[in-house]
């Protein structure tokens, strides 16, 4: 009857929990569109363009996932405030939100301007630094306007409201790439601007997407209702709580980016073919990634509003209702990548040398799936508790401590290779995964079980 019981409380959520899901899958597909429109435009006007863009955007991916771990700490403050039907709480989170981010995103700007003065210093080809730095610089910019656009994002979804994020953000795609036509290709009688065109191109679209939110909020009743607080303009106190949840947020964000391109470097220590193989499989798995990423924001969702309506039952069902529904798709996911590795290698490269070593390493990432579906949707639950600190401390000693040592010392030490470097991302990945799912176990006993 237990069991029985347990699959009715976990099977009314899986749903809910997939349909809220769903459009924030879409809209991070969005954003990672933006900087692959970039990519695909400029790479028709030549190879020095192509790498300034990559060379750019290594840096500038650092600076931006920051910026939404930042944003992230909004969500589950408004999703308990939404939960327990606080309105005035949730007017104040919109209007301290969304000057947080417009903040953090002026200031996260002045940092990576900054930094474009040691962009000729990092063993770069010079014709490559000198196209970079204006592109960079308008990525730089466009931080402000993304910044904001995150924070009402966040806002619309710790309302359980998913959908508008993702018009929004395929609106912006649509506005980015016919602004890159434009000013990349020169149409319309515009100039030719090429890789500044596509700077200009995507900070346009990101003032774009900003503005389309603020005409949003004060065209319809259901978002307009949240605009008028009392209180404070700007409150210290909601800033540092902000800061101080998302920053542990945005840390392990980078981290993990950070720990994936050290990866990338160790596999250039091997030869270019392996690094190419690298970069398709890791492309696949960012797809798969991305999937459970917005599982893992609907479930942040869920179980903050859960814990404003006081119904731990609820926090616990839908937790592990997005735990089962990421592990099938992951292995359906990881099925697919060990049949399919063969085959699906020949979609990106002719070259049967990249071919051959893509098939290893997709080996390598089909039986890591499950533990890199739990470990992102375990993230999601926890920030839905505001439970952001050990969490990043934990993913930082995985990733740094293990991931990326052990496939130094399986690649280079026990000269396995390539597959060496993937084995770690494997031990990496499954410590981290089965770590924060016990630290979820963990607190929801401690919270909600020893206190009945």
């Amino acid at each position: 009857m237990e069991i029985s019981g347990l699959w009715k409380g976990y099977s009314k959520h899986y749903w809910p929990n997939l349909k809220l899901a769903t459009p924030v899958v879409l809209a991070q597909a969005g954003q990672m569109l933006v900087g692959l429109a970039d990519t695909l435009m400029v790479g028709q006007i030549g190879a020095t363009p192509l790498a300034a863009v990559s060379f750019a955007n290594s840096i500038f991916i650092n600076i931006l996932v920051f910026g939404i771990g930042i944003s992230y700490a909004l969500t589950p403050l408004v999703g308990k405030a939404f939960g327990r039907g606080d309105q005035e709480s949730c007017k104040y989170w919109l209007r301290q939100g969304v000057l947080t981010n417009l903040i953090i995103g002026v200031l996260l700007a002045l940092f990576a301007g900054g930094i474009a003065f040691f962009m000729p210093f990092m063993g770069q080809d010079q014709a490559v630094v000198d196209a970079a730095i204006p592109y960079f610089l308008l990525l730089v910019l466009s931080i402000v306007p993304f910044q904001v656009f995150a924070g009402y994002k966040q806002f619309a979804e710790g309302l359980s409201n998913t959908k508008v994020a993702m018009l929004i953000t395929l609106a912006g795609n649509l506005v980015n790439i016919a602004l890159n036509f434009v000013l990349i290709y020169g149409y319309l009688g515009m100039p030719a601007l090429g890789l500044v065109g596509a700077g200009w191109g995507t900070l346009l679209s990101r003032v774009f997407m900003a503005m389309a939110f603020v005409w949003v909020f004060n065209r319809f009743q259901y978002f307009k209702q949240y605009y008028h607080a009392s209180g404070p303009y700007l409150s210290r106190e909601a800033f540092l709580q902000l800061f101080k949840l998302g920053l542990p947020i945005g840390l392990q964000f980078v981290i993990e980016v950070f720990a994936f391109s050290l990866g990338s470097i160790m596999m250039g220590w091997i030869n270019a073919t392996s690094l190419a193989a690298h970069q398709i499989v890791l492309s696949l798995a960012s797809i798969t990634y991305m999937m459970s990423s917005g599982l893992a924001s609907a479930t942040t969702i869920k179980v903050s509003i859960f814990r404003g309506r006081s119904e731990p039952v609820n926090i616990r069902d839908s937790a592990f209702a997005s735990v089962h529904l990421v592990v099938v798709f992951m292995s359906v996911m990881g099925v697919l990548f060990v049949v399919l590795r063969q085959w699906i290698p020949h979609l990106f490269i002719a070259d049967q040398g990249v071919i051959s070593v893509a098939a290893g390493l997709m080996l390598v990432a089909g039986l890591f799936q499950i533990f890199d579906g739990v470990q992102v949707v375990s993230l999601g639950i926890l920030r839905g508790l505001e439970d952001v600190v050990v969490p990043a401390i934990g993913a930082g000693v995985t990733y740094l401590l293990v991931a990326i040592p052990v496939s130094y010392l399986c690649a280079f030490k026990l000269e396995i290779g390539p597959m060496g470097i993937w084995i770690g991302y494997l031990v990496g990945l499954s410590v981290t995964g089965i770590f924060l799912l016990s630290r979820f176990r963990w607190i929801y006993k401690k919270r909600y079980v020893q206190k009945k």
